[in-house]
């Protein structure tokens, strides 16, 4: 799935939330869709959340 196909779907998304259920509902669903982010980046890099939080280069000495 292309990037632009991606954003389309996510600004049609926060577009019905905003419209249907107020400006609340728009901010709780671009928070998901936030972690939602997160997490996938995660699950397709192989990082644990350990390593994401703490940076890969960093190195404990």
């Amino acid at each position: 799935m292309s990037t632009a196909l991606v954003g389309l779907i996510v600004g049609m998304a926060l577009g019905f939330a905003g419209w249907f259920g107020g400006f609340g509902a728009f901010l709780l669903v671009a928070a998901l869709g936030a972690v939602g982010f997160v997490v996938g980046r995660l699950v397709d890099d192989g990082v644990g959340l350990r390593e994401f939080l703490t940076g890969r280069g960093s190195e404990r000495r």
